[in-house]
């Protein structure tokens, strides 16, 4: 019997090895080890919450790993998932648990070799707000986990053995030759760098102001971007411009020193001048001073004397009920001077009624105005006959001339009209420069010369018409005029404004 009983009990025990190695060997088919749930687990109530973590790395957290609220169990984990590119873990927790809707999750580990928990706390960085709830979710910038073992020996084994450590003896030995016989400036340095960020402290909000005055003034300078770049773009040619007339600039300046010294010398020698004069108007002053209000009621009543405001109201509505013949409550002084013999002051008599206007009749002028009026219209058709048809059409022409007519007969006197070729001439050059609206002229710089207008009233007719302020042909044919540039087209080849040339050199020709 006593031989027996031990086989026995080697054989009970070598069934229980066989039935736990098929069970290992069942799980490990089934899956990884990390997926059997932990035996236990806390207590949640019958009606727990759900809440879920996102974590980027879970490390090797399990379900069924506990939950703890400062260092005390209160929930489990159920479910480790893969969401995307992190880790959803599902928690387990009672309904009565008091945590703000903000809570943080982090994983940490019970000791250096025991097992993962979730460890849940309120924030630190910002003030707790609502209540966790079921269904809540605890987003990745609100959960953390704490370093692995590995990564603190592997960081530690790296500083060993290929981090500086060992040239820490050479650091600390020419820090030593650096400083040595030196402490009292390397003093001095960090006493001036104290002093330095106090002073920078002191005045931190001036500081802060500064940076968002300079924000500001960035904003407004990208809101005008394009006047900058337009100005930027434009800067060139004006600088241009300036150095172009530096000679005339540097004449001006020296006329302003002249006249700065003559103006020094004014000033002193009428100093003694000016001073008296400004002595002798304060009294002046003064008593105007005195006077107040009175000089300008006075004023008020000087314009409409002796009927002041009092008399005829103070509104229009009822100086205008006022007709003649009414009476005013005026108070009148009349001081008589009598003498021997009696002589009395002849009293002011009705004003004379001024004459009817008499009815005029139209002067000769009319009939001059006719009359000149016929020689522009003849001379503005013999210049519109003249043009060249191309490129001028008949209707360019029939605008011309009535345009010219119409110009000359603004600017001119009927009694004197002067030379009459010559404003026909002015009026065509001009029309041909501004042009006319709604009828498109071509752009020309010569036309052919105008021959003479044959009128009853001018003997020979009028002569060929240049344009007043232009010449002929610089080349001296008479056949033809230069009708846009003249002395103007002279003055732009030696690098005036022509249009300004044209301005300044009207009636002007050349020779």
């Amino acid at each position: 019997m006593s031989s027996s009983a031990p086989r026995i009990e080697s054989r009970h025990l070598a069934g229980l090895v066989a039935l736990v190695m098929a069970g290992i060997v069942a799980l490990s088919g089934c899956g990884s080890v990390y997926e059997v749930p932990l035996p236990g687990g806390a207590k949640v109530g019958e009606n727990p919450i759900t809440v879920h973590v996102e974590f980027r790395d879970v490390l090797d957290l399990v379900p069924q790993s506990t939950v703890k609220v400062d260092d005390v169990t209160v929930g489990r984990v159920t479910s480790v998932r893969l969401k995307g590119y992190h880790a959803d873990v599902t928690l387990l927790l009672p309904r009565t648990i008091d945590l703000p809707d903000n809570a943080r999750a982090e994983i940490r580990q019970t000791s250096l070799l025991g097992e993962k928990f979730v460890s849940l706390s309120e924030p630190l960085d910002e003030p707790a707000s609502g209540k966790l709830s079921d269904g809540d979710v605890i987003p990745l910038g609100r959960s953390s986990r704490n370093p692995e073992v590995e990564e603190v020996l592997g960081a530690l084994s790296l500083l060993l053995n290929g981090g500086g450590v060992g040239q820490l003896k050479i650091i600390s030995e020419e820090l030593n030759n650096a400083l040595g016989g030196r402490e009292d400036e390397v003093r001095s340095v960090l006493t001036q760098v104290h002093v330095f960020m106090g002073q920078l402290d002191a005045n931190k909000a001036g500081i802060v102001r500064s940076i968002e005055s300079l924000n500001r003034l960035a904003i407004q300078l990208k809101e005008q971007d394009g006047s900058i770049k337009s100005a930027l773009d434009n800067l060139p040619a004006a600088l241009k411009s300036i150095d172009s007339q530096r000679a005339d600039l540097v004449k001006m300046l020296k006329a302003l020193d002249r006249l700065s010294g003559v103006g020094v010398r004014v000033i002193k020698a009428s100093k003694t001048s000016t001073i008296n004069s400004l002595r002798s108007l304060a009294p002046v002053l003064d008593k105007l001073a005195d006077a107040g209000s009175s000089l300008p009621n006075s004023l008020q009543v000087f314009l409409t004397y002796p009927f002041v405001d009092a008399a005829v109201g103070k509104d229009p509505q009822v100086a205008r009920n006022l007709h003649m013949g009414d009476y005013t409550n005026l108070n009148a002084r009349l001081d008589i001077n009598v003498t021997s013999p009696p002589v009395l002051p002849s009293l002011p008599t009705q004003p004379t009624q001024p004459p009817l206007p008499t009815l005029t009749l139209p002067s000769p002028v009319v009939n001059a105005c006719i009359a000149v009026r016929k020689q522009v219209s003849a001379a503005a058709d013999r210049v519109a006959k003249g043009l060249p048809t191309p490129p001028f059409t008949k209707k360019q022409k029939a605008a011309i001339k009535k345009r010219i007519v119409k110009r000359v007969m603004a600017n001119i006197d009927c009694k004197n009209p002067g030379n009459i070729q010559a404003k026909v001439a002015r009026a065509l050059a001009q029309i041909l420069k501004d042009g006319i609206p709604g009828v498109p002229l071509p752009n020309i710089t010569k036309l052919p010369s105008i021959p003479g207008v044959p009128l009853p009233s001018v003997p020979g007719g009028l002569p060929k018409l240049p344009r007043a302020g232009t010449a002929f042909d610089r080349a001296g044919d008479p056949s033809t005029v230069d009708v846009l540039n003249g002395p103007a087209g002279a003055a732009a080849e030696i690098g005036y404004n022509s249009t300004l040339a044209a301005l300044l050199l009207q009636g002007v020709q050349d020779r």
